[in-house]
């Protein structure tokens, strides 16, 4: 994309696209701008649409294999680079803090939550006592909007995995993410306090799922994921 694209622009081919995010990269001299927009708001940072867009630089040859990626992004500076079949991301760790329970919690999402903790962005983390939990959720979310909870993440310790994790987001128009790379950067400092871990294997049990791998980096959120390319298309503007 070139700079002369104006962010109405952006945000109204968003919601024509529908998806939970769509990206925009703008090279900036070596660099890239690269900004997020759901179907109705754009939003500081994104993992999977990161992941995504850094797949299509070396894809397309724009950058090389062994070349790292730098990407400026409103939520940070968001490092990249290849390592066989996986691209690392490297992403800010977000401060949590312990919070009380948000009133109406289980009516809004079915369980009640060991613990609850705030984050960056307006997050709610939420730590159910079990996977099952994470998998039988059934949130409803007009009710989690109307009582503060539009922004939720739900984890617990996995069966097969370190942790397990859903992620809603009904106040940015995504009820809920399929995969959310950003959210590690809240998660991996929470299971960092709980187990004293640095390094995690965690899947996203949304109903197409996805599979990472994490690591704790000083003040630093190493993610690791694959993409594939799944169809191409023209776009006629």
């Amino acid at each position: 994309m070139n700079d002369t694209v104006t962010e109405c622009w952006m945000q109204q081919m968003a919601a024509e696209m529908n998806l939970s995010e769509t990206a925009y990269v703008i090279p900036r001299g070596a660099a890239f701008d690269i900004r997020y927009f759901t179907p109705t708001v754009e939003i500081p940072l994104c993992g999977h649409a990161t992941l995504a867009s850094a797949y299509l630089l070396y894809q397309l040859g724009i950058k090389k294999e062994n070349e790292s990626i730098l990407f400026h992004a409103k939520g940070g500076d968001l490092a990249i680079s290849k390592e066989g079949d996986w691209i690392s991301m490297n992403f800010p760790a977000y401060p949590i803090q312990r919070m009380d329970q948000p009133t109406a919690f289980k009516e809004s999402l079915g369980f009640e939550p060991l613990e609850t903790y705030s984050s960056s962005y307006g997050w709610i983390v939420a730590v159910a006592p079990s996977e099952k939990d994470i998998l039988n959720c059934l949130p409803d979310f007009e009710r989690m909007k109307a009582n503060g909870l539009g922004h939720v993440m739900i984890t617990a310790p996995g069966d097969t995995v370190d942790f397990v994790v859903r992620c809603f987001a009904p106040h940015a128009g995504i009820n809920e993410d399929p995969v959310t790379g950003s959210a590690q950067c809240a998660l991996v400092p929470l299971w960092h306090l709980k187990t004293g871990k640095t390094s995690f294997d965690a899947v996203q049990l949304s109903q197409r799922t996805g599979e990472l791998k994490v690591k704790l980096v000083n003040d630093r959120i190493e993610i690791k994921g694959k993409c594939r390319t799944i169809f191409k298309a023209v776009l006629e503007v």
